[in-house]
């Protein structure tokens, strides 16, 4: 080791972390000042990765909490060779690849987009369950470590009790976290807001905690090699730090730990920039530059990385050799494919509930499909995930060898740590809980829209007919907030994520299906708790039929030239269809019926499919047990749709059918005023 390299490369980080911030006259300065000896240490010394492959899946892994220390990462992943000098030049400006945040981009060594604080280190959880769970089944092959590094507003984010729970019940000893401490917020001293013992609650929670100087480089080696020897518990390393570690003054006195370098360029501070980069070495007019000395000393270490990850790329391919079906599994694992399924196969009851449908699906998912893993926050007994729980096992400390999560009560957390385990990848991550609560899901459901992650949400309870649990329990706005995700598009010009309300239990089926062959974003599948009556088989059988869900829209009633067609999704398309047939008794009127199931993935269909299904310039009646605006999109201009537009009521489920007019004979009623309405 050299004292004075490693001190010269993590000033490089601080003097290259500050350049961009000064130039983008936007950023956060001071904690990437602060972190950049962890860093240079962990990257340099501990993490295990290969520069020539950067998304090789048995890299160690590190997850950044704090996105607005970007600066602090691209400024090493430089030191690395990940980007070149114009891109840290060209921070938070467009078309850079050097985002405010930053966004997932492993083959620079971004693991996760970051930037809410407290999903960054739930996500690397989530990593390290993932590991854990194929290292149970690869004979250690995932033996590798996952770092965090979260810092003082993160620690403050609830999310950090359920991560902190999970990752210390599950003696989650290759998750190792390091907790920037300096004790400074972007508005305020955290003095100010907390008076917590940090360590005692991580203690409290399993975890083995070590506190250190976290500028000093041989404690920062020896909290390390603790952490590596644990063998029961998350690690956490406090580490103490200075806000704008090597900030000076224009008269060279030292400027460090205000709060006021924490979001602005230190040249609008009491710092001087110049003073600041001569001060850590730097020279002012090529502020930009890697030092000499520490591009020779990373050039060694990047060959050094290659040739361990070499050596252990040759122990992988001898393992290979010898266990030619676990390698062939591995490798289905890893690719993110499917093996053979036929969920046609799974039987259904007539007239179920779609959680029960569901639940049916799953027990098959759990016989076939080997790389799931399904959580539910202590309800699944009640949205039905029971169903794989029944033919699998709960996940639990030194045993990963079952595939069911029981997260507790901690929806945010649960759904973060599952965005964790799709980024490790190898694994297919299920959420579940009631679609109430995906209110506290949202901010990890969004994280997962724009990473482009194949996460599957099962949302049960779906309506105003959970019944007597009353208005807080039922879901009013829900539907329009989560198909907000189905018309905007992530980077990629995709549909940011997929809802899916099935009509009846068959269609559950077909729905599953969808969301498993969608690997390009999240699939959330919106689910009843009571009975409904199955639709009707127009086809050669109800499986058939549904099928055309696929296209987001089909004809679940069809005849030619009809007088009209009603719209709906989930158990209002049985509603719609015992309507139906009132209006073909009492009026003569030829009725088309169509179940939705998702507007984003009809709409993207043909202009001739859609007026196949809904016709331009004809009569289009919607029924939604949510807000009207879920149908409203898809009417046109004369169109009608009835909804809710209130809070729900505490009362039986047939009761509130009754009082909010969702019952056959209402609808029929309705669609004849708007019949007449329309003359």
């Amino acid at each position: 080791m050299n004292k004075t390299i490693d001190n010269l490369a993590a000033d490089n980080v601080r003097a290259l972390a500050i350049s961009m911030v000064e130039k983008a006259n936007s950023g956060h300065p001071g904690g990437a000042m602060g972190g950049a000896d962890f860093m240079h240490i962990l990257y340099t010394e501990y993490l295990n990765f290969d520069p020539t492959e950067m998304d090789w899946p048995f890299r160690d892994r590190f997850f950044m909490d704090a996105g607005h220390l970007s600066a602090l990462m691209y400024a090493q992943y430089y030191l690395l060779g990940n980007y070149k000098k114009e891109d840290v030049q060209n921070f938070r400006q467009w078309g850079s690849v050097t985002p405010g945040h930053p966004e997932v981009d492993v083959l620079r060594g971004i693991e996760n987009t970051s930037g809410p604080l407290g999903q960054g280190h739930a996500m690397g959880v989530g990593a390290a369950i993932a590991a854990k769970f194929l290292d149970a089944r690869f004979n250690g092959l995932f033996n590798h470590k996952i770092y965090g590094f979260i810092t003082d507003g993160g620690v403050q984010e609830e999310i950090s009790q359920g991560a902190g729970r999970i990752a210390g019940h599950l003696g989650l000893n290759n998750f190792i976290m390091f907790y920037d401490s300096n004790d400074v917020q972007l508005s305020s001293m955290t003095d100010e807001v907390t008076s917590e013992n940090t360590a005692m609650k991580y203690e409290s929670w399993g975890w083995k905690v070590i506190t250190i100087d976290g500028h000093d480089h041989e404690q920062i080696r020896k909290a390390l090699n603790k952490a590596l020897e644990e063998s029961e518990k998350p690690t956490l390393i406090i580490g103490k730090t200075i806000m704008g570690k090597g900030c000076v003054t224009t008269n060279g006195d030292m400027y460090e730990g205000e709060c006021e370098l924490h979001g602005k360029p230190i040249g609008d501070t009491k710092a001087d920039y110049v003073k600041t980069l001569i001060n850590l070495g730097a020279n002012p007019e090529s502020p930009f530059d890697i030092y000499e000395e520490v591009k020779t000393h990373y050039s060694k270490i990047l060959a050094k990385k290659a040739e361990d990850a070499a050596y252990k790329k040759h122990q992988i391919t001898a393992w290979k050799k010898e266990n030619p079906a676990l390698s062939q599994k591995m490798d289905l694992f890893l690719s993110g494919a499917l093996p053979e399924l036929d969920l046609s196969s799974v039987v259904q009851k007539a007239n179920a509930a779609t959680r029960d449908a569901s639940s049916a699906v799953l027990a098959y998912l759990a016989e076939n499909v080997e790389n799931i893993i399904v959580s539910s926050a202590d309800l699944s007994n009640s949205d039905k995930t029971d169903g794989f729980l029944k033919k699998s096992s709960v996940l639990q400390k030194n045993d990963f060898s079952g595939a069911f999560l029981q997260a507790g009560v901690a929806e945010l957390t649960m759904t973060s740590i599952a965005n964790g385990i799709a980024l490790h990848g190898g694994i297919i991550p299920v959420v579940a809980t009631f679609f109430v609560f995906s209110d506290y899901m949202k901010p990890a459901i969004r994280l997962a829209a724009i990473q482009e992650l194949p996460v599957k949400y099962v949302w049960t309870h779906d309506s105003f007919r959970v019944g007597e649990d009353g208005p807080t329990h039922q879901p009013i706005e829900q539907e329009a907030q989560i198909r907000l995700l189905e018309k905007i598009k992530n980077h990629s010009g995709n549909q940011s994520l997929l809802a899916l309300r099935p009509a009846d239990a068959i269609e559950t089926s077909v729905a599953w299906d969808m969301a498993l062959k969608n690997t390009k974003t999240p699939t959330g599948l919106i689910l009843s708790r009571q009975n409904i009556a199955a639709i009707p088989a127009t086809g050669t059988s109800r499986y058939e039929d549904a099928t055309h869900a696929e296209k987001g829209g089909y004809l679940v009633q069809s005849t030619p030239n009809p007088d009209i067609t009603l719209i709906a999704n989930g158990s209002e398309v049985a509603t719609l269809i015992a309507a139906a047939a009132l209006l073909e008794k009492e009026k003569n009127l030829k009725v088309n019926v169509a179940s939705i199931i998702s507007e984003g993935l009809f709409k993207q269909q043909s202009k001739a499919y859609q007026e196949s299904i809904i016709p331009t310039g004809k009569l289009v009646f919607g029924l939604t047990a949510g807000l009207p605006v879920n149908l409203e999109g898809l009417i046109g201009d004369s169109g009608k749709v009835i909804g809710l537009a209130h809070f729900g009521y505490s009362a039986p489920a047939s009761v509130l059918d009754e009082k909010f007019g969702f019952t056959s004979e209402h609808v029929c009623a309705e669609i004849l005023n708007y019949i007449e309405e329309s003359k």
